[in-house]
């Protein structure tokens, strides 16, 4: 190591397993921005479920090892490359990517993957926009070409996806149905644009849904697509072209601006209980918000 390198805090994943394989370090070497990216002070980082698929090695993304968890954050900018001039030192950002990983105290993103935070919006708010947001609004506007009047069900409305989809949905004039597993988690989805919200531990709780997300297998008969002249869609965020994501950034500008895209925060953990966060994320009874890492 250089002589004089900065340090940080960040988890480092040395091989593929269960969230016990993350560990956290304090000589991890603070990235320096180079061209077009951004180095953020990070404040706040989001936990998808996606980063303990990737973090176990069952997901196709699979990292060069060690490497450092993390997508969604929310932080000051630190430092820019020399080619950037849409960010300066002192701005106030939010990701959808890293270079370098989230779950640490410095993060290197690709400019075209950082976008201003509101005033109005916390750093805990800022991470738990990138995945979830940017995913909805794929699915919802992209995918299924929703129109003003149709009816839609958001399947698990109560976490990060979820709230996303209810919010976009009740913005762009859909009547919106939702599910939540626990009490509080109907709560959730009623008060963030949900028209009914439905138990879906109750057996034969709806019969038609349109799902977002999804963690395992289900059992589709083919001839019910044919009848009912149904289609199915799969949605993989990254898959998104540039153009895509400025389109998608564009909506979501808009809702932070008018004021309805109001992310809601769940369970909050230090960067040293990020195992316990995933542990949590994969097992918990039922999401109520967006599971944070809190850096400051």
């Amino acid at each position: 190591m250089a002589t004089g390198q900065r340090l940080m805090r960040a988890i480092r994943v040395f091989k593929f397993g269960g969230p016990e394989v993350m560990k956290l370090q304090s000589d991890v070497a603070i990235p320096i921005p180079k061209d077009n990216q951004v180095l953020i002070k990070v404040h706040a980082c989001g936990v998808n479920p996606v980063d303990t698929y990737i973090r176990s090695g069952t997901h196709n993304m699979k990292p060069l090892l060690p490497y450092t968890p993390g997508l969604d954050v929310a932080g000051i900018v630190e430092a820019v490359g020399e080619h950037v001039s849409s960010f300066k030192k002192g701005d106030r950002v939010f990701t959808v990517s890293t270079l370098s990983g989230g779950y640490a105290e410095y993060a290197l993103a690709a400019d075209d993957t950082v976008y201003m935070l509101p005033e109005k919006l916390d750093f805990k708010q800022g991470a738990a926009i990138g995945i979830p947001y940017f995913t909805a609004c794929l699915a919802l506007l992209h995918s299924a070409c929703v129109k003003a009047g149709e009816i839609v069900l958001i399947h698990g409305a109560s976490g990060g996806v979820g709230i996303a989809a209810c919010q976009i949905a009740r913005a762009y004039g859909l009547k919106v149905l939702g599910t939540a597993g626990t009490e509080e988690g109907q709560n959730i989805v009623l008060q963030n644009g949900a028209h009914e919200v439905f138990n879906h531990r109750e057996v034969n709780y709806i019969d038609k849904i349109k799902i977002v997300g999804s963690r395992g297998p289900i059992e589709i008969n083919p001839r019910d697509t044919m009848t009912k002249g149904s289609s199915i869609k799969g949605v993989a965020l990254y898959s998104s072209t540039k153009e895509e994501f400025q389109q998608l950034a564009a909506a979501l500008q808009a809702g932070m601006e008018v004021g309805w895209l109001r992310p809601v925060i769940g369970p909050v953990y230090p960067l040293e209980k990020a195992a316990q966060a995933h542990e949590d994320i994969i097992h918990s009874r039922g999401a109520t918000g967006k599971m944070i890492l809190l850096l400051k």
